[in-house]
């Protein structure tokens, strides 16, 4: 099966910064795919050479197996992409704007699909409205249904949840989900780590436009994070010697163990038992995606 994109050594340079250096990444068709780093990593320049917007100096860009340089046009209908800044046209309604965006790909009667974007983006009471007149989250919802309403094969979303409330958020989610249960290929670059956790089959982390870390999301938990004990200790109780070596951090009176099994949660409450240490709170901690994107960033940069 043709991958959904195909980027192979691609490099970019704005003067005398290098913002790719050298990608190579597959996303196959169906995924559901993070894209991850810090402000600077090369993410929206990645994105905008996708798109046609920026010319690589080296490399080749794939979408569905279309050449993006050679066959633009083809590329270019065949991915979907919500930009992260808030570009529209001040001079249209909502409706107005993605019949407008239907027309520059050549489709005409449009108007079920439109209805049904603008009804699952909650736009129904602003479909009519000017676009100057929307606030910033509406307008995002508007770059959203742009985006899909050619209905591409690829979707490409650059934090498509900044601003914009958790309703918002919620009935996005749940509509891009369904797009991608019906075969859409979803990739998303987002600073919101607990939506790429729960949303993102497989998670490429990029680093001063290098992919740094790339492995499905259960993988990459397992490799930089964990599962861990936290306790705090009534005033007066101590860590007996037993557990000092196996401490992973004290913060906020909490005293964090790294479990690798977990069996050893009986063990630590074992001693603490046996030294008669009473306990005061407890809490017991999920392998995160933001500890792994921090782990994988300082390691980079060591």
């Amino acid at each position: 099966m043709i991958p959904a994109i195909r980027v192979e050594q691609v490099a970019k340079r704005f003067g005398p910064v290098q913002a790719l250096a050298g990608v190579d990444l597959v996303v196959e068709q169906g995924e559901f795919f993070g894209l991850l780093g810090p402000n600077g990593a090369g993410k929206t320049t990645l994105i905008s050479a996708l798109a046609g917007l920026v010319r690589p100096d080296s490399g080749r860009l794939e979408v569905m197996g279309r050449d993006v340089v050679q066959d633009y046009r083809a590329a270019r209908r065949l991915l979907g992409v919500v930009p992260q800044e808030l570009v529209f046209d001040p001079f249209f309604t909502v409706r107005e704007t993605l019949e407008i965006q239907s027309g520059y790909f050549g489709i005409r009667n449009n108007d079920a699909w439109i209805d049904e974007i603008i009804d699952n983006l909650d736009l129904r009471a602003k479909a009519h409205v000017n676009m100057r007149a929307l606030s910033g989250g509406m307008k995002r919802r508007v770059l959203v249904a742009q985006a899909l309403v050619h209905r591409p094969p690829v979707i490409v979303l650059d934090e498509p949840t900044a601003g914009v409330d958790v309703e918002l958020r919620q009935g996005l989610w749940q509509f891009v989900r369904r797009l991608n249960r019906d075969g859409h290929t979803v990739v998303l670059t987002t600073h919101y780590l607990e939506e790429a956790e729960s949303l993102c089959g497989r998670i490429a982390m990029l680093k001063q436009g290098r992919i740094v870390a790339l492995d499905t999301t259960d993988n990459l938990l397992r490799s930089f994070s964990g599962h861990s004990l936290r306790v705090r200790l009534a005033p007066g109780g101590r860590l007996p010697p037993s557990l000092l070596a196996r401490l992973s951090e004290e913060k906020d009176g909490f005293h964090a163990f790294r479990l690798d099994s977990f069996q050893e949660v009986t063990s630590i409450l074992d001693a603490l038992r046996a030294t008669g240490c009473n306990i005061e709170d407890m809490e017991f901690g999920k392998p995160d995606l933001e500890e792994v994107f921090v782990s994988v960033m300082q390691k980079e940069t060591a």
